[in-house]
């Protein structure tokens, strides 16, 4: 069975609801016209205001993390759920807030060797067998530190990919990390947000 995916909801055919909704979004991302995702998101009204009032304050707007590590956030989010729409929105944004290429790049590759870990620890923990536990990973990691990433963005993108990819150990690890390195729990909190 092959998967049709939704048709937007032009802003000329949208219903009162959904206008006003995709008005407050064109003045919280200072647009003309509003991206695709969003215009998907107007077939289901309640649902698109939710997302609006979830994402003005956890994802668009400065709060305990800026917007600008915000949309970095989104980037690798919508790139370990698979989304191409929102990735692509993302990847503009974090460019438009001040990522360079090369981080945004460096972003998704550390999102990347992230979700490799995690399969492999929700393996060993799934597993049930000790002998999994003793025998070493042998994965490499050079990825987290060799990238142009500041240290704590490392850490904050390998929390939320950790959380997305339901790995603990791997969460419990990282949000250790990303506290001893400054970041606070209502940062964290936030990011996981996004």
């Amino acid at each position: 069975m092959n998967y049709a995916p939704l048709a937007p909801v032009a802003e000329n055919h949208a219903c009162e609801k959904v206008a006003h909704t995709y008005a407050r979004f064109k003045e919280l991302l200072d647009q003309d016209s509003l991206p695709l995702p969003i215009l998907v998101l107007g077939r289901s009204p309640v649902l698109l205001q939710d997302f609006f009032m979830n994402s003005k304050r956890f994802v668009f707007t400065d709060g305990k993390l800026p917007a600008r590590d915000k949309a970095l956030i989104g980037l690798v989010v919508s790139a370990t759920r698979h989304s191409e729409v929102w990735r692509s929105f993302f990847w503009e944004r974090s460019l438009q807030l001040g990522w360079s290429a090369q981080e945004a790049n460096d972003a998704l590759a550390v999102a990347s060797a992230c979700s490799m870990y995690n399969a492999y620890f929700k393996f060993r923990d799934l597993a049930s067998r000790d002998v999994f536990h003793v025998l070493p990973a042998g994965l490499r990691a050079h990825t987290f530190g060799g990238t142009s990433l500041q240290e704590p963005t490392v850490e904050l993108i390998n929390v939320v990919v950790c959380n997305l990819n339901g790995c603990a150990a791997c969460v419990s690890g990282h949000v250790a990390r990303v506290t001893e390195l400054g970041l606070g729990d209502e940062a964290v909190h936030e990011a996981v947000q996004c």
